[in-house]
């Protein structure tokens, strides 16, 4: 079995779900190594989570920043963690419903993602600024 491990850091993202599967198999080449395995990607932060979604169409991604600002609105008048602005405790939430990780399957050297399938970047703050991500690798 073999293992790999990397920190990246990704270039700061506006406010939004952003496509970053390119970024991730670009600083991981060695999954080419692996027949069979799984690669997690982990963020190391708690105003910004990772999911898996639509790949083609951008307006999906739009409409994943629509929603969740609807569903977990700023300055609402129970939050008291307010301290780094309205923005702040809303990302907070927003990253635990989607999660700090995702697992995909490696096969043949490649992630065994579906046709419509990458990882999204999801980013809660206003001004995030660069996130890190460590991305692991592990399989025959």
């Amino acid at each position: 079995m073999n293992f790999f491990q990397k920190e990246i850091k990704l270039k700061p993202h506006s406010r939004g779900f952003h496509l970053i599967t390119e970024d991730i198999l670009k600083a991981m080449p060695e999954i080419k190594d692996l027949q069979m395995g799984q690669m997690q990607v982990f963020i190391k932060h708690t105003s910004a989570s990772l999911t898996i979604n639509e790949n083609a169409d951008f307006t999906v991604r739009q409409d994943f920043e629509s929603h969740f600002n609807k569903m977990v609105p700023e300055n609402a008048p129970y939050y008291k963690h307010n301290y780094e602005g309205p923005d702040d405790m809303p990302a907070h939430i927003k990253a635990s419903l989607l999660g700090a990780s995702v697992q995909i399957p490696i096969t043949n050297g490649r992630l065994n993602l579906g046709i419509w399938q990458g990882i999204y970047l999801c980013e809660h703050r206003d001004y995030g600024g660069a996130r890190s991500l460590v991305v692991t690798a592990f399989g025959n």
